[in-house]
Parts: C-alpha cells; sequence; structure tokens
C-alpha cells in the first residue's frame, strides 16, 4: 500500500503533500481507519455504515509532542505500528476553563507480509507526524529548538521541594510524557541546599542544550546564580532554561503556563502544561533583576524581592509546607490576626519612555548565545520626567558611566548596573523618593505570578524590563488587606481603588529598612537584612515557553 492523496482531503490547506492510508486498529484488526495527514492536522475517520461526522477526529498536529513506529511484541506478526501522542486543550468537567488532556492514537499496518516493509511505512508516518507538527510550532512562532531526539536536557529534582512529591511526579508524568517526544534527558537528584548552584557553576554547559528545574522556584534562583558565577556567564546565562512545578508556589510555573495564553490551572494539570511546552521546545527571552545586598554581594532574581507581610508569610508558613500551595493561606491568616507595621524608605527609578530605550537595546541581539549581549548607551537626550530637561538628563548619563565604573570593580561577574549609585550614597536626582516611612508591605515582582493562586502583577511579561512595584502603606485594615489577597486571586486587586494600595513600573528601586527587626526575601529565599536596591536587565536569560 503505497501512501496516496485521501480525494476527500483535497483543498483542506496548502501543504504540498498529503498523505493517506488505511489501516486497522490496535488490538482490533476488525476496525478500520481512514487517516489523512495534512500540514496542520492528523484526520482519523473509522470506516463504517455511520455518518461521516460521527466517527472523525481531527487532531491539531500543535498539540502533538511526538510520535513513533515500533514493532508488535510477536515476531510472527509481519505488522508494524505507528503512534502518535497529542495533549488535547479541553474543556474541564464540572468546572470554567480548559487543560491539556493526553489523546493517543495507534494504527496497526499490515499491507504487506514483508515486516520490514510494514515497519518502513510505519517510520514514515511517524516521521512526517514529527516533522509537521514542529514546523507549525516555526510557522507560529520562529524561535524554536531542535527536534526533541536532538535536544539533550539535564533535569534537576529537589525530592524535598513542596510536599516531598517531585521525584514522584517525575516517575509518574514527566518521564512518559519527555519519552513519548522522543526527548533524551538526563535525571539529577539534588541533595543539600546550594547543590544545584555548585553544580552549574562548574559544569560543561556543552554537553546540554537545556537545564530543566522540577521543583519550586527557589532551585531555580540557585541556577541562575551559579550561572552568573561562571567565568563565561554572558553564554551561560542563555542556556535554555525550563521550570517543572514540584514545590508550594510555582510562580514561574504558572506564570508561563499564563503567558501561554491557557486558563487557570494547578496541580498536576499545571505539571502537564509545563511539560507540554518544554516538548514544543519554544524559548523567550527572561528578564532578571540584579539585587545588591547590604554586604557588598549581588544575587540575580528571576521572580520577585519583597520585605514585610509577603515575606513573612512566605518564610513563617514553611512550617505549614506538608499542606501544599495551602500553606500561604494558611500563612495569611496568621499574620493577619497580628498585623505588623514596617518602618523603611522606598526609592525608585520610575519606568519612563527614555530609560526603557535604554533597555531595549537587548532586542537586538540574538536569542542564542553570542558575545557582548548586553551594551548600554544613553545616545539619545530626551526627557526622564515632564520636569528635567535635557542638560540635566546628560548629568544622569554622567552618573551612571560613573556609576558602571565603579560597579565594574566592586561587582562579580554578571552585567553592569549603570542605574544603580553605591548603597551609601543618595539615589539620584531622578528618582522617586516614597514620602511614605510606614508599610505593611513592599513587593517588587517580574512574573504576572507570585504562587498558583496569586495572579499579582497581570500586566508583567517575560521580558517587558519593568519591575512590577506593589506597596501597602500602613493604615489599612485587616478586613481591606485580607480583600486585596483574596482579589489577587484573580488579578483584580490592582482595580480595587484601595487607598493603601500603589502599584508602579520603575527600572531600578532602594529599600531601605529602619525597623530592626525583618525579612527580606530574594525569589522566596532569606537574605541579608538591610538596605537593599536592584536594578533589571532586560532580556537576559532564555526559558522555554508557549
Amino acid at each position: 500500500m503505497e501512501p496516496k492523496r485521501g480525494p476527500q482531503d483535497r483543498g483542506v490547506d496548502t501543504s504540498p503533500v498529503t498523505l493517506y492510508g488505511e489501516f486497522t486498529a490496535i488490538g482490533n484488526r476488525k476496525v478500520r481507519y481512514a487517516v489523512s495527514l495534512t500540514g496542520k492536522e492528523l484526520i482519523v475517520q473509522r470506516l463504517s455504515s455511520a455518518p461521516v461526522q460521527r466517527n472523525k477526529v481531527v487532531l491539531n498536529l500543535k498539540d502533538c509532542v511526538g510520535s513513533r513506529a515500533h514493532r508488535g511484541e510477536d515476531n510472527s506478526d509481519p505488522a508494524a505500528y505507528f503512534t502518535a501522542y497529542f495533549y488535547l486543550l479541553r474543556k474541564r468537567w464540572m468546572s470554567s476553563g480548559t487543560s491539556r488532556q493526553r489523546v493517543e492514537q495507534g494504527f496497526r499496518l499490515a499491507a504487506l507480509q514483508d515486516p520490514r516493509y510494514n515497519l518502513e511505512e510505519a517510520e514514515k508516518w511517524a516521521r512526517a507526524v514529527r516533522e509537521r507538527s514542529a514546523r507549525q510550532q516555526n510557522l507560529r512562532d520562529g524561535l524554536v529548538m531542535s527536534e526533541p531526539s536532538r535536544r539533550r536536557m539535564m533535569i534537576l529534582v529537589n525530592p524535598q521541594s513542596g510536599r516531598g512529591q517531585a521525584l514522584s511526579l517525575y516517575n509518574s508524568h514527566v518521564q512518559k510524557m519527555l519519552q513519548e517526544a522522543g526527548l533524551p534527558h538526563s535525571l539529577l537528584i539534588t541533595e543539600r541546599q546550594n547543590h544545584a548552584r555548585e553544580l552549574v557553576r562548574d559544569m560543561d554547559l556543552t554537553q546540554w542544550d537545556g537545564l530543566v528545574i522540577m521543583s519550586g522556584d527557589g532551585l531555580l534562583f540557585e541556577v541562575i546564580n551559579g550561572l552568573m558565577e561562571r567565568p563565561d556567564w554572558e553564554e551561560a546565562i542563555r542556556t535554555p532554561l525550563a521550570i517543572l512545578p514540584g514545590g508550594s508556589g510555582n510562580a514561574l510555573a504558572a506564570s508561563v503556563h499564563h503567558y501561554s495564553g491557557s486558563t487557570p490551572v494547578s496541580s498536576e494539570e499545571l505539571l502537564i502544561s509545563c511539560g507540554f511546552l518544554i516538548c514544543k521546545g519554544l524559548v523567550s527571552r527572561m528578564d532578571l533583576v540584579s539585587i545588591h545586598l547590604p554586604s557588598g554581594s549581588r544575587v540575580f532574581s528571576f521572580l520577585s524581592l519583597a520585605w514585610g507581610f509577603v515575606a513573612d508569610v512566605d518564610i513563617e508558613s514553611e512550617k505549614y509546607r506538608h499542606v501544599g500551595a495551602a500553606r500561604f493561606t494558611v500563612g495569611t491568616l496568621v499574620r493577619l490576626a497580628s498585623l505588623r507595621v514596617y518602618r523603611g524608605r522606598l526609592s525608585y527609578l520610575p519606568a519612563t519612555l527614555d530609560n526603557h530605550k535604554d533597555q531595549n537595546h537587548t532586542q537586538k541581539t540574538s536569542l542564542w548565545p553570542a558575545s557582548n549581549l548586553y551594551s548600554f548607551s544613553n545616545d539619545n537626550c530626551g526627557p526622564i520626567s515632564e520636569q528635567n530637561s535635557c542638560h540635566s538628563n546628560n548629568s544622569v548619563k554622567v552618573r551612571q558611566r560613573e556609576n558602571l565604573q565603579r560597579n565594574a570593580n566592586l561587582t562579580p561577574p554578571g552585567p553592569p548596573d549603570s542605574l544603580l549609585p553605591p548603597l551609601d550614597q543618595p539615589v539620584p536626582s531622578n528618582w522617586v523618593v516614597v514620602p511614605q516611612e510606614e508599610f505593611v508591605l513592599m513587593l517588587a515582582i517580574y512574573q504576572s505570578h507570585l504562587a498558583e493562586d496569586l495572579f499579582t502583577a497581570p500586566d508583567s511579561t517575560l521580558d517587558d524590563g519593568f519591575i512590577h512595584l506593589i506597596y501597602v502603606k500602613a493604615g489599612i485594615s485587616r478586613a481591606a488587606l485580607l480583600k486585596l489577597f483574596l482579589a489577587m486571586e484573580k488579578g483584580t486587586h490592582l482595580t480595587t481603588n484601595c487607598p493603601h494600595l500603589v502599584y508602579t513600573k520603575v527600572h531600578a528601586l532602594r529599600l531601605e529598612p529602619q525597623s530592626p527587626k525583618g525579612i527580606i526575601t530574594v525569589d522566596g529565599e532569606v537574605v541579608e537584612y538591610g538596605p537593599v536596591q536592584a536594578e533589571v536587565h532586560r532580556g537576559l536569560a532564555r526559558l522555554i515557553t508557549g
């Protein structure tokens, strides 16, 4: 049986070749199917006397993760088989929204008694399905990794994250999905804190096409900072990273799922969604934020900088880790019962058109590793604010160049922070100093979600070049604060007109706590308490997304 054009499918799309064949079902040779492969779809029609539409299934190739051909277990059977694996977006049972559900389509090919011919035919179909599925990604997005079989992925799993289920979730869901996609990978189980940081700092990255982190957000924090501590940080940080939710908060996983345009999901549905995106292999730029700590050291952050209520809840709720994501709800209620006020000074460089031009320089660079990724320039004279003149803007540029030279001698590997003065010097005159000195919380976030169910920065995208700054002034009631967090589940908190809530986009900020005790977190990890400052570096990292 030679593949041929299916007459009922001519003109369906503009693909130059359409495969058509008639096969039997696996496990039931009496059931026959007519199968057509177009450039966009796999069309399966059961051959029977029933109306065509009742027996026809149309599967979009953009939802396909892989296809394989194989022989049967019975060596005396000359037939061969090919199977395609799909993760289709379907409406969730008894709830709104959609989630990805696995669909497997398998067929038996036995046109001749020659098993080699049958296997070659099955391989032809499997290869065509894979190629056209990959072509859909290229047509849609353009920035796609090599086909799965040519990728080499390292998966780092923290077995202690969340409720300690990360490894079992890998075994029950992730491993199977990656095998269906034909994606070779190695599994590495971390053994202690900073184990991943040390590994990526010293490993030969040329062996890997991407690093997959299966944990909460803390393990990715380790990996990013390990990459940034390398002498070759500029290329190392462009190693494609991916996240699989295995912790309690799973903020980046929820954000990546949101950026893919899908409706909110959680738990294993979120894991399936992120696994699907890894199989598809689309790569995007991701902002990183450089944070200077009181000791003079610097860390790189992909998610958030928090002080006050949010940081306290994050750390104090560790004791409830056994309940999973619900730990944050419990921690919020406990901290609301004893609401604290935090004294400090907050300053920031507001996001203006002129500042954003500098951030846009990275958009001209390649997505893949190359030299000179970061080049800071301030050639265009323009207003930083409505009150500033061109002369004052030039003064800012001079200070930025001086700061860049100073920081180059003080900071570890990584891009220079041209917007930040030393922590012991005043902020530049074009910064805003918040007159309020008593706060309930300060949160600088650069992803859409702070947790699976906290849609904190609805306008955020992976590489918008902004720090989304949210702070709540002292004086808010417990009821009003609880209302804000409940609204945050839907992302409507910024439209509640709460007089104590302030939201703005910035490129840099400084926090100077004046309360003697407190907690500051970066990506959910506790850092030194004291004055800190941060600057966003647009598109510095690479993330596998949808």
